[in-house]
This record gives C-alpha cells, structure tokens and sequence, in this order.
C-alpha cells in the first residue's frame, strides 16, 4: 500500500479548528512532535491517526487522499495552459502545488480562469463579437457551468438533504409502483396544488391557482421526477435558499438555477430513497437496466442517482457521471471521484461515450486509462427524448457512468473482463488541449509545452510529432 503525506491538509484542518499543535496532538494521541513531522511530510499519515481523525472530528478519509490532489493537478494544467505551453510553470512544479498547497492553488485556479474569461472577452471584442468593446470586467462561466461546478465541489452529495428526502418519502409511503399516488396525495392534501394537463410545456407551475400543469408526452417516471422536484421546493424551500446562497448572491441567475439543481436532486431523492436504492443496486451488481425496470424510472436518472450514493457507512460505487451530445458538448458532469472532465475544449474522441451513438440503445463496456495510470471502468448508452409527433425533431445524448477500476469487481458490466490487465486498457486523456499523452494518433491540437518536430522529408502516424527533449 502507498503511503499517503496529506501534511498541508493535516494544518489545514487542525488551524480550522483553531487548535494548537499540542492541543491537536493530545487528540489524536501522538507527540507533538510527530505530529509536526507530519504537517512537513516528514512521516506519512498512518492507519491509526486517520482512524482518530475520523471519529474525532467527523473528517471523511477522502479529504486527505491522493484523488484531490489528481483532480487539482488537472484543473492546473487546464487553467494554465497557456504557462506551460510557454514553459513558465514545469508539470512537477504544478504537482508539488497541488499536493503541498491545496489553498494557494485554488486561488491560482480561480486567478488562471478569470484570465482565460478574459482573453476569450478580449478575442471577442477584437473580432467585433464583443458587446462592450472590450471593456469593462472578464466575462464569468456561464451559470449552467457554475451549477455543475457546485455539485462537482460537493462530490454530488448533499447530506443533509438526502435524508430528509429519505425520511420523507419514508412518510409518504413512497415505493416502486406506488410512487405517482403518493406524490399525488401529498401535493393535494399539504399544498392543495391540484394537477392538471398542459399541450405546450413538460411542466408548469402556476403558484396564484395553485396548479401544476403537466405534459400528457410525459412518461409516468418522467411525471414522477417533475411532481417531486415541485414537491421539493415547496416542501424545502428555506433548505434550497440557505445551500444556494453558500455559493451565490440570493437572487441571482446562478443562484436561483442551483435551487433548481438542488430541487431537482431532492426529487431523485424521493423517487429513489436511498437506503432502498442503495440495496437493491449491490443485490442487482449496478445492473442500470435492471434498476430501471424495478424502480420504473428513466436509465438517466438511475445513472445520475447511482453517481450520488456517498452516504457515510452506507457508500455505494463511487461513479462519475456525464451526458454529452453528437458533437462532444458536455451538458451535464458529476463525480464521486477522482475523475477529472475537462472544462475547456472537447473530451477524449477515444471514450466509449461517443461509440454509443454507433449502437443507440447498447450498452457498451470499456476499461479506460488516464494518463497519470489510473484506469475506470465505464459504461455508456443513448438515450432518445422525443417531442411526441411524426418529423418533429428529437435529442439524443449518450450517458456515460464510470468508477475506478478497483470498485470495477461489484458491477454485473466488469463480468468476462481482465480487470487486472493494465496493457487491456484504452488510453484516454482529459482532452486533446491539455492531455498528456505524445503518441495518440487522434490529437487534434499540438500538445502543451512541447516543440513540434518539423521534418519536410517525413510524416508520421502521430498528427503532431514532438522534438526530442
């Protein structure tokens, strides 16, 4: 087993709690001075202390693994592109940042996307797409961008939430097969909210009548999700207000779409409780299809859900979840791991995502490995929304639902594959701008920091071969 140095995020929980280093060590039953070592990666952090970390101050185990420090060194190479490729910051030295400084470099992160936000505005305004003519501050992430940011800071796991839903639908007699009367019953009978159809839209709320329209196009899971996420921001509309404005200023746009985002993982919430969906995901091995089935739902929403069950004592895989479309936009991103999407550009062409539009309906299977050698496990498979009529146009996405190879044995999907492998694994990157790997043969831009070998007497199979360092 690898041993783990977590020294900057050792001081950094123990000055959160405003303890002195003989206070903190008396805690865990070390010397002081054993712990110091610690804080300066002299010694590594043992069984024991993590253990003791745990039970006295509630710190999950993941908050001092190496996964953090793998999705901050991504973000790094993402946001300081530009540094590397003019080689001012070395790929080690972005590695001992993210690894020793965790706080400096999220301040970098954030300064490195404010100045792309800013050299995008300025291409803009040079190109006469700009609406202020180059002045005025860098323009921000979308605030769809921002909502996935929200749930990705939060591993896609909202605690406090998640069992109030549970203890809800607890209430409700909410089960599979009777989930719609029981929705039904509670909006009519507590909020006096009558249902009703509606020709032009999935949903609409009207809050003077007290009335929620709903299409007839809507299947009964699909009916289900949109009475419960109304559900939701009736029934916990403080609760929605106090965790969006953690993040954003009450009564913007962003803030009022993460309420919409956190309604929206309530009502999954409800629909698929977790201790039921937890159970019967392991006795079914993560079978999605299955799950479906059982709990009459969509095979979106099963995956997402799947990506969301990080409940202490009761965790399920840890995945990462994501919906993108023919042409490689990403619209939806959540992870429970390490796994880093990258925010710039397209993903990886070599991704089982976009296989599944080859075989719509199919689920395909793909051991994948990133870079840094870490390999997953991931499924991926259309799904088709269409709007009802004949020649009415339709959208599909393919969902991809990953974890890492060492969860892969507890998935009905890893049966008949050489998990331990390594050589078996499809080399995939966080995206051709950023990726590291100097031999794919299906880059689409130069690498980062490297000069290209020029030769007009050769070609290579590799689009954009490299100098010899």
């Amino acid at each position: 087993m690898s041993k783990t140095y977590a020294g900057a995020r050792l001081r950094r929980l123990r000055e959160e709690r405003r303890l002195s280093q003989a206070e903190f060590a008396r805690v865990l039953a070390i010397s002081p001075s054993y712990l110091n070592q610690m804080e300066h990666d002299s010694r590594p952090l043992t069984v024991p202390v993590l253990l003791r970390l745990t039970e006295a101050f509630g710190v999950d185990p993941a908050f001092f693994s190496e996964t953090g420090t793998t999705r901050v060194l991504a973000d790094l190479r993402e946001a300081l592109a530009d540094e590397i490729a003019g080689a001012r910051v070395s790929p080690s030295d972005l590695s001992e940042l993210a690894s020793r400084l965790p706080a400096v470099a999220a301040v970098l992160l954030d300064l490195g996307r404010r100045n792309q936000a800013l050299t995008e505005r300025l291409a803009e305004a040079a190109d006469g797409r700009g609406g202020s003519g180059g002045t005025g501050p860098a323009a921000p992430r979308s605030p769809h961008e921002e909502i996935r940011e929200f749930f990705y800071r939060r591993r896609n796991y909202l605690h406090d939430l998640d069992v109030a839903a549970e203890e809800l639908a607890a209430g409700l007699g909410i089960r599979p097969g009777g989930v719609l009367p029981a929705l039904t019953a509670r909006l009519t009978q507590r909020h006096a909210v009558q249902l009703a159809p509606d020709s032009g839209r999935l949903h609409h709320y009207d809050p003077a009548r007290r009335t929620l329209h709903l299409s007839g196009r809507l299947r009964p899971g699909q009916r289900a999700f949109r009475m419960a996420t109304q559900l939701a921001l009736l029934e916990f509309a403080d609760e929605l207000s106090a965790l969006a404005s953690e993040d954003y200023d009450e009564g913007s746009t962003t803030w009022s779409l993460a309420r919409i985002g956190i309604a929206n993982y309530v009502a999954a919430a409800l629909v698929l409780p977790y201790g039921a969906f937890h159970a019967t995901a392991e006795e079914l091995r993560y079978d999605v299809e299955r799950l479906t089935d059982h709990f009459g739902v969509g095979y979106e929403t099963v995956c997402h859900r799947l990506s969301t069950l990080q409940r202490p004592r009761l965790r399920g895989v840890p995945f990462s979840f994501v919906r993108v479309d023919r042409a490689g936009n990403m619209s939806k991103r959540q992870s429970a791991t390490g796994f880093h999407f990258s925010r710039a550009g397209g993903t990886c062409p070599l991704w089982n995502v976009y296989e599944a539009f080859a075989a719509p309906g199919r689920i395909h299977v793909q051991i994948a490995a990133m870079p840094d050698g870490q390999r997953y496990l991931w499924t991926a498979r259309t799904v088709t929304r269409q709007r009802g009529g004949w020649g009415e146009p339709g959208k599909t996405f393919a969902i991809g639902l990953g974890c890492e190879i060492r969860h892969a044995a507890r998935l009905v999907y890893s049966d008949g594959l050489d998990l331990g492998n390594a050589s078996a694994a499809t080399p995939i990157g966080m995206g051709c701008r950023i990726c590291e790997r100097l031999d794919c043969p299906q880059r689409a831009v130069p690498p980062l920091g490297r000069p290209l070998a020029i030769d007009e007497n050769s070609s290579t199979f590799v689009p954009y071969p490299v100098a010899d360092e």
